[in-house]
């Protein structure tokens, strides 16, 4: 039930504040669900998939999806994921845990000033 309900959380705030559902989802997953800093990645990235894929199928129906573009940037997007797993692989969980925090405080502190 906690799961069911991250995900509904996470896709509540990707739509309405247009954040990438990992943003909610990762510290849900570890702080709720108790997973593992990498294990929440990894889940994250999952169900990100199935959404992205409904979202695709959606929008494909109602012509607004530009191949294209899409492809110009989810082909070096995949290209990135990859070194970043490589990456994230070799670094220290408490490293990552400290890091994605910056990440958001950073994130929120420019946009308060913005």
């Amino acid at each position: 039930m906690r799961l069911v309900a991250i995900g509904i959380v996470a896709g509540v705030f990707s739509a309405f504040f247009g954040v990438g559902g990992g943003v909610i989802a990762v510290p849900l997953l570890v702080l709720v669900a108790g997973l593992p800093e990498r294990a929440a990645t990894a889940t994250s990235l999952g169900a990100i998939a199935i959404t992205a894929t409904a979202g695709v199928v959606v929008f494909s129906f109602r012509g607004e999806v530009e191949p294209w573009y899409a492809a110009l940037v989810g082909i070096p997007a995949a290209f990135g994921a990859i070194g970043g797993t490589t990456l994230q692989q070799r670094i220290h969980t408490s490293t990552l845990t400290y890091g994605f925090a910056a990440l958001l405080v950073a994130i929120g502190v420019w946009l308060l000033a913005t």
